[in-house]
């Protein structure tokens, strides 16, 4: 199949097919001496791994390295997205008879417990951690925790103390452009910071500073040094790790 009868068959651009191309997530069986991508049986059947992992929440990265790791196997994949999706469906639908019920005690057409108002939430376990480890594997959380475990109650006193510092001095600089040389000198004492602790690439440095955006929790605990400062710290992180790649 061309290019253009595989976006259509799948719902998807040509644009992100050329795209998958070019980043090597995807490449056709065969390109033809005109230049047409031709797409076999097999490259269909990659493509819906794929487009699961997406579903998913997968970045791209990350699913590259599925996918190309010679242990991967795609039966095997296809199991754990049935059992992943499955769950994303149950928290949904329980998530949707919540939003039912509060609508009808919203209207005075029933009564609602605080515990029924609150089905389907699950907080139980550590979205920060669980997130990081989708993202970027599990060697930078590892090594943090482990350096943190080791360390005596003076040490980390004084870890807490250079966190909290960290953070007031880039919330008192937060109403500058994120591109200024204060502000990028800042975040550059940050990232250090982080990768004493651990081991953090620039791309997860810059994806950590979007998770302090997209993650409510992650907004309110790091606002309480200043209003805005996680999106000052998201824009000013990105910036930091584009000019450096």
């Amino acid at each position: 199949m061309k290019v253009k009868e595989v976006a259509n068959l799948v719902g998807i651009s040509v644009r992100t097919l050329h795209h998958y191309d070019a980043i090597g997530l995807l490449k056709p069986e065969e390109i033809t001496d005109a230049g047409y991508r031709i797409y076999s049986e097999k490259d269909l059947e990659k493509l819906q791994q794929i487009l699961f992992f997406r579903e998913l929440d997968f970045p791209l990265k990350k699913v590259k390295e599925i996918i190309n790791d010679p242990t991967f196997d795609p039966k095997e994949a296809l199991a754990l997205h049935r059992k992943m999706l499955l769950e994303k469906r149950n928290r949904i639908d329980k998530m949707m008879r919540t939003i039912d019920k509060t609508i009808q005690y919203s209207k005075g057409e029933r009564t609602m417990s605080a515990k029924e108002k609150f089905e389907g939430f699950d907080f139980s376990k550590n979205p920060y951690e669980e997130e990081a480890r989708k993202r970027w594997g599990d060697k930078a959380v590892d090594e943090s925790n482990e350096k943190l475990n080791n360390m005596s109650d003076g040490e980390k006193e004084d870890f807490e103390k250079k966190f909290n510092a960290i953070y007031k001095e880039l919330a008192a600089i937060r109403h500058l452009e994120p591109g200024s040389d204060v502000a990028q000198e800042k975040i550059g004492e940050w990232f250090n910071f982080l990768n004493v602790m651990g081991t953090y690439s620039l791309e997860a440095f810059k994806g950590l500073g979007q998770m302090y955006v997209d993650d409510q929790r992650f907004t309110k605990n790091i606002d309480q040094f200043g209003d805005g400062l996680a999106v000052f710290m998201r824009d000013a992180m990105a910036l930091y790790a584009d000019k450096r790649k």
